[in-house]
């Protein structure tokens, strides 16, 4: 038996889910039309492209969704929270930036932040450029996708655009640039001395990816979030954990810092 498309048995779970409390109280706050948004969420109905309207401590920005899947970044991202960034975070990288929905809330949660965008499909670049339009001067975007070592890559892509990565195995494949993760993050160091969120959605490859960082990295990085549950956790020297929603979050024990403001319920 299903409910919207879904397992009743993964219904039943989610009932009991904090996160999923969370993101249905958030959604009240944060779309200009919270039935309209629920709806679509909770179905996976509609006809798309659908462009949503946000608020956001920088006033209202419409996001655009491609497909059903892309209603649920939207979701995850500014009603679940699964990227929560402090206001006075300045830099940003963004691994795996997909249409620019994660870099959006970035850049109208901390009015100061510059986020490094890193996105190898060409489509998802368009549809990025368009969302951050009105913030061409806060962001960076490289078209590459991000992998232990630099060079190609064959990248399996599904239509959403949501789902593919390298080594992923779907119909259609191409050939991708590929940078190497420790050489962007010591560029964005050498520039900042420090990053403040790192975000690592990059579809199979971020365990690898992260337990590639040197240490000597990873305490110069405030905040980790990466879609993955691995094996060898190679922070426990450097940061502290918690797990919701689907994403490990890591925040360096050095200089920690207050949680969100109580304006908004968070994780």
């Amino acid at each position: 038996m299903q409910i919207f498309n879904r397992p009743l048995t993964t219904v039943g779970r989610a009932l009991f889910a904090r996160q999923h409390w969370i993101a249905a109280h958030n959604m009240l706050r944060v779309y200009e039309q919270p039935v309209d948004a629920a709806k679509r969420y909770m179905s996976s109905r509609g006809s798309y492209p659908h462009t949503f309207r946000l608020r956001t401590p920088l006033g209202d920005v419409d996001a655009t969704a491609w497909s059903g899947d892309d209603v649920l970044t939207i979701n995850e991202i500014f009603c679940r929270l699964d990227y929560w960034i402090d206001p006075r975070d300045r830099v940003v990288v963004d691994f795996g930036s997909n249409i620019g929905i994660s870099a959006l809330y970035f850049v109208t949660h901390a009015p100061d932040s510059f986020v490094y965008c890193y996105e190898p499909l060409l489509r998802n670049c368009d549809r990025l450029k368009d969302t951050l339009a009105k913030y061409a001067s806060r962001f960076h975007l490289s078209a590459v996708a991000i992998a232990v070592s630099a060079g190609k890559a064959s990248f399996g892509c599904e239509a959403t655009g949501r789902y593919g990565g390298i080594g992923r195995e779907y119909p259609e494949q191409i050939e991708v640039d590929c940078l190497s993760a420790r050489d962007v993050i010591s560029d964005v160091l050498n520039v900042h001395g420090r990053i403040d969120v790192l975000k690592i959605d990059i579809e199979g490859l971020e365990q690898e990816v992260l337990v590639a960082l040197p240490r000597a990295q990873l305490e110069q990085i405030e905040k980790i979030y990466v879609e993955t549950h691995f094996d060898a956790n190679p922070l426990v020297k450097t940061h502290t954990m918690r797990q919701y929603g689907g994403v490990a979050q890591f925040r360096r024990r050095l200089n920690d810092r207050s949680g969100p403001s109580t304006s908004v319920v968070t994780p």
